[in-house]
């Protein structure tokens, strides 16, 4: 059983992504209903079950928001639309610290960016002003759909709807 399932909170809001046997037991523990469902289904020796792409849970559960998340690599490529953010490459992508890090630059969503390695190197040690290049747009900290993307590898078109609303 493999796959991913955006799970909704009670008011239909987008909290997280689990694993399609996870789901599968929140729906059985009736913790949770199935919102969309796959055309297949789970059958077992007895009975049968929808196959679940979304699910909400049938309990509101309160999501912190005023922590911000960690940086990685991962999430900040799918905040950048997994784009060079001075080129607009696909391939052979970095991170790079808009202020380096040898001259105090932290690891936060405001300083780092999506780079190729070709743009990394002729940036290299000095800020994006300085080497004559600017970045496609101001780097802030993601939206909650980021981070699900991130953790789901993707946006089924399933989940459009659903995320289209953070």
């Amino acid at each position: 059983m493999a796959g991913q399932v955006l799970v909704l909170n009670a008011s239909y809001e987008p909290i997280n992504v689990c694993s399609l046997q996870r789901a599968v037991v929140l729906v059985l523990k009736d913790k949770a209903e199935v919102i969309e469902q796959a055309a297949r289904r789970l059958r077992s020796a007895t009975s049968s079950h929808a196959l679940p792409l979304v699910i909400r849970l049938v309990y509101y559960v309160k999501v912190p928001r005023n922590r911000s998340r960690r940086v990685s690599r991962r999430a900040l490529f799918a905040r950048d639309g997994f784009r060079c953010q001075y080129c607009g490459s696909r391939h052979d992508l970095t991170v790079d610290h808009v202020l380096p890090r040898s001259r105090g630059g932290e690891s936060t969503w405001e300083n780092t960016l999506t780079c190729c390695s070709g743009c990394n190197l002729r940036k290299a040690d000095r800020t994006p002003d300085e080497a004559g290049m600017t970045p496609e747009r101001t780097q802030r900290a993601p939206g909650p759909a980021v981070f699900i993307t991130a953790a789901a590898g993707g946006r089924p078109p399933s989940w459009e709807r659903y995320l289209s609303t953070i």
